[in-house]
């Protein structure tokens, strides 16, 4: 018999989708349909064939097209982003057509003109990650865009697929988040002001990433404590990664006048770190080092960076202050590589990120800020504030363990605080919070918290302007910080400004739908507010107003909590 030979090719593969689709056409059938056609013949299929791409599955919600280039495939993506948002802008909020799209590059079988196999899986996966009206895409894609394009991607880190074997890191661009889209550079501040980039993984092992990655983060932790430096929080300046930006421009969307940057080399027992110091306007190099040490020294070689850059834009520090601010956490270095990798899963996969936790506990059962993770991780598994009381008593054992192990580390005093406030315990978990500030001001996941905190104590006015602080040290920040904004304004009933903060959420749940109702509801925006509350249904079919405010409303003031469950009861969800 002859033998059949599969037809394999590498391609680009952009998946797309209709948010929303089963809504807007229960809705309206026939309206929907129509505006479907049109916007396919007038926007979506000029520029798939501009872009020289082919669709090679076409369904009444999406599409899956094949593109011989990365570049082509983003560029037609975002033209289609813009001009589906210029298309639908005269049509009411809750009957527009949105895309979902994610890319992927990869090989392809060939099936009777359809594609099939991981690269077309993945595809599919990212654009069921990606946000209403943005995009998502392979680390691989990103790859290939690097020097070809000025399109700025986020860096949202690795994630776990469905169905994919070995976890994906994931770039997004959005005409929100990206820091081409942002609107005027923030201020230089009053003080020396620096970002670290993320330092090259040049190991040769893509997988190896983790590594130089919480090499640049534990920089970034060791410069933070300094009250004399503006340190730009960690995601906002790895938004950078792989992009083709000069220093000068970086420097001016974060708002800074220094940039450090390097690579780590890491093989068998040694590791090579190098790190530059630049001028972000001028581009002068004010200092350069390179450390060849073996894998057993690298808290000594996180200590010299940091020391350095602080001696040289600072001058002379006192000695007490430097040794608290460059402790290390741990003298074993492979409790310190498993709380690495169980940091790179933080928040994207809590039970990969917990198993490294474990571990990183297991082999130095005094490793305190290891056991605050695996303290929050557990709680966070189950319903953060909603978690069952015997959660939530072992998390707070755990976490007041860690903050003994380790007094003067802030991350520790951050998580022992939100710990307590689901706990509802709002003075001790202002109390720890304040001496987390003292310990590193410029932490910007700890004004976040203290923000978040004063709004749920019925302090919003004053919330924001620590939120707002937060912002402007992470000013590419997740989309999780905007959650806190908009319990503020609720508050405030600057309900508008609310509903635009809740509506950033990347995965939507049960508890920011529901707010989004509430938001709706007290706008008097009926069909907004039903189509809020139908997702809420759709992931939570058992929600109760009484249950939902009983288990995750941390609202501390009672006329907040009557606020928000007026709202609620308004949009038409179930008392």
């Amino acid at each position: 018999m002859p033998v059949v030979r599969m037809e394999r090719r590498l391609a680009a593969i952009m998946a797309t989708d209709i948010v929303a689709y089963s809504r807007l056409i229960e809705a309206d059938e026939a309206r929907t349909l129509a505006s479907i056609r049109t916007l396919r013949s007038q926007v979506v299929d000029p520029l798939i064939a501009d872009h020289r791409g082919r669709v090679a599955k076409l369904m009444g919600d999406g599409a899956i097209v094949e593109f011989g280039s990365v570049v082509e495939a983003v560029a037609c993506a975002v033209a289609m982003q813009e001009g589906t948002a210029a298309h639908q802008r005269e049509v009411p909020p809750e009957s527009r057509i949105v895309f979902r799209i994610g890319i992927n590059v990869g090989d392809v079988v060939v099936e009777d003109g359809d594609l099939l196999g991981d690269g077309v899986n993945i595809a599919a996966r990212l654009e069921a990650l990606a946000e209403p009206g943005s995009i998502c895409i392979s680390d691989a894609a990103q790859k290939q865009l690097v020097g070809k394009t000025d399109l700025a991607f986020e860096d949202t880190g690795e994630r776990t697929l469905k169905n994919i074997g070995q976890p994906v890191r994931v770039w997004r661009w959005s005409n929100k988040a990206t820091p081409a889209a942002a609107g005027a550079p923030p201020p230089l501040p009053d003080r020396p002001s620096i970002a670290v980039l993320p330092f090259d993984n040049l190991s040769g092992q893509p997988e190896e990433t983790y590594f130089s990655d919480g090499i640049t983060e534990d920089i970034v932790t060791g410069l933070t404590h300094f009250r004399s430096l503006f340190v730009i929080s960690r995601n906002s300046s790895f938004a950078f990664r792989g992009k083709s930006v000069e220093m000068a421009e970086i420097g001016r969307r974060l708002g800074v006048s220094y940039l450090l940057e390097g690579s780590v080399r890491r093989a068998g027992a040694r590791v090579r770190v190098t790190a530059q110091l630049i001028e972000a306007a001028t581009g002068a190099h004010l200092w350069a080092e390179r450390y060849d040490r073996n894998l057993d020294d690298i808290f000594t070689v996180q200590d010299e960076v940091a020391q350095t850059i602080v001696s040289t834009l600072v001058g002379r520090i006192e000695d007490a202050r430097l040794q608290l601010s460059l402790r290390k956490p741990t003298t074993s270095l492979v409790a310190y590589d498993c709380f690495l990798r169980g940091m790179a899963h933080f928040n994207t996969a809590n039970q990969q990120a917990l198993e490294m936790f474990e571990k990183a506990v297991a082999l130095d059962p005094r490793y305190a800020v290891a056991h605050s993770y695996r303290a929050f991780v557990k709680v966070a598994q189950n319903g953060h504030a909603a978690a069952p009381t015997e959660v939530l008593d072992a998390a707070f054992t755990e976490a007041k363990h860690a903050l003994e192990l380790d007094p003067l580390e802030s991350r520790c005093h951050r998580i022992l605080s939100t710990i307590c406030l689901y706990r509802r315990e709002y003075d001790v978990a202002e109390q720890y919070l304040r001496r987390a500030f003292d310990l590193n001001p410029n932490d910007a996941d700890g004004l976040i918290m203290k923000g978040r905190l004063l709004a749920f104590r019925g302090r919003p006015e004053e919330a924001l302007v620590f939120l707002e602080a937060a912002g402007r040290l992470n000013p590419l920040h997740f989309r999780w910080y905007d959650v806190h904004f908009g319990v503020a304004f609720y508050s405030l009933r600057r309900f508008a400004e609310a509903a635009q903060a809740f509506k950033q959420m990347h995965l939507p749940s049960s508890w920011s739908s529901a707010r989004l109702a509430a938001c709706y509801a007290q706008l008097e925006l009926t069909e907004a507010a039903q189509a809020a509350v139908a997702e809420v249904l759709r992931l939570q079919p058992d929600f109760s107003t009484a249950e939902y405010m009983r288990k995750s409303v941390l609202l501390e003031r009672a006329e907040d909590r009557e606020l928000l469950r007026e709202g609620l009861i308004k949009a038409g969800l179930p008392a």
